[in-house]
């Protein structure tokens, strides 16, 4: 047994819930990310609680994207001076200064009252890069203020353009610089576990929310103001053509970002169309049941672009080791989903600068015992398969 799939297996213990009680009712108290979820479990609706954690089928790929990070270790080296380490990365003309993305999750007021506007907060405490979802709770206009700088839009496309077209707009206005366009859930996935947590259409669900497809629209506050009839019809999801991209491309002054990509082929195909990054991604496993998980896929994809454009994974990102992995396979910076949720879920705002601030300790930690001195050192001479 693997030491993830052991955690998996300790994490579904009573003695694990225990445990987790007896670190505190503050964040300050938590030594790992995995701290917060027995936590934010007990704090969130178990119908939402299923939807955060399900994949899809049987949740294989949101299995594989964990273990895949098991397949590698760390080539420590001595005698380096470790005084000042920098984590700084460049991308799209922006200096951030670290390479931790928090991803795009929809509707985190499912999670914690105040949403979108607590993780904002919590993000830009710490300096972290937010992509707000289409489906978000909150509107980007919102989120942006409460964020205090430029944000990033993830895109759904929708049959009818011109929701895309009003979508980003406001994401424009609103001060977002890059548009990450989700390719990856074309026909929807069989989800078991958040089907068995509960649908909207279940009396305890009807409670809260409105099952129809106008009630959906009206719970996300990105499609306010937004005439969604034709949407209906089509609804979103579909495949993101390069007709589609070419048509985002003339509406849109922010830097267009394909995200969904897991092949070498198609990340050609991407590069070819123009398009100003990636992000190697399988929507946290609940896409598809590929089984194929996204640092699996890093590599090829790093090899065909070779450093024309930024390349950025997520998927299965739970440690600052991870994070270095990925960078050491050729990520130009990574995206965390869940965890960040959990901490949203356990404690707010000041769960989210917790989980950021004990996935970078555990960065700049990993860093000192490979000697890189700043992220732009991590290479693959950092990293080496396990056999």
């Amino acid at each position: 047994m693997n030491r993830r799939r052991f955690l998996r297996y300790l994490r579904q213990s009573p003695l694990y819930a225990m445990a987790a009680e007896m670190v505190g009712q503050s964040p300050a108290s938590a030594l790992e990310v995995l701290d917060f979820i027995p936590i934010a479990q007990k704090n969130i609706q178990s119908q939402h609680w299923a939807y955060l954690m399900g994949g899809s089928d049987d949740n294989a790929t949101v299995r594989a994207n964990e273990e895949a990070y098991s397949k590698w270790r760390i080539r420590a080296r001595r005698h380096v001076d470790m005084t000042k380490i920098d984590l700084a990365v460049d991308l799209f003309g922006r200096r951030l200064a670290h390479p931790l993305i928090l991803a795009p999750a929809a509707a985190h007021e499912a999670f914690h009252p105040d949403g979108e506007s607590a993780t904002a907060r919590g993000a830009a405490a710490k300096k972290a890069q937010m992509i707000l979802s289409t489906n978000a709770s909150r509107n980007v206009r919102q989120v942006a203020k409460d964020y205090g700088g430029p944000l990033w839009f993830q895109l759904y496309s929708f049959s009818d353009f011109e929701v895309n077209r009003a979508l980003v707009r406001n994401a424009e206005e609103s001060g977002c610089t890059v548009l990450a366009v989700t390719v990856d859930s074309v026909g929807g996935s069989p989800r078991i576990m958040q089907a068995r947590g509960g649908v909207k259409t279940e009396q305890r669900c009807k409670a809260c929310h409105d099952a129809s497809e106008q009630g959906y629209y009206k719970e996300h506050g990105n499609f306010d103001g937004i005439d969604m009839t034709r949407a209906l019809v089509g609804g979103p999801g579909r495949a993101v053509t390069w007709a589609v991209l070419e048509k985002l491309r003339a509406a849109t002054k922010m830097k267009i970002v394909v995200k969904g990509v897991m092949t070498a082929e198609d990340a050609s195909a991407a590069y070819r169309a123009g398009v100003d990054g990636l992000i190697v991604s399988n929507h946290g496993g609940r896409a598809e049941n590929s089984m194929q998980g996204t640092l699996d896929a890093l590599p090829e994809i790093v090899e065909v672009i070779n450093g024309r454009i930024p390349v950025i994974v997520d998927g299965g990102i739970r440690r600052g080791v991870d994070i270095f992995k990925a960078l050491a396979l050729g990520a130009s910076a990574v995206g965390i989903g869940r965890p960040y949720i959990w901490g949203l879920g356990a404690y707010g705002q000041a769960g989210v600068e917790k989980v950021i601030d004990l996935l970078l300790a555990e960065l700049r930690g990993i860093m000192g015992s490979a000697g890189t001195t700043a992220v732009r050192h991590i290479s693959p001479l950092s990293i080496e398969r396990r056999v």
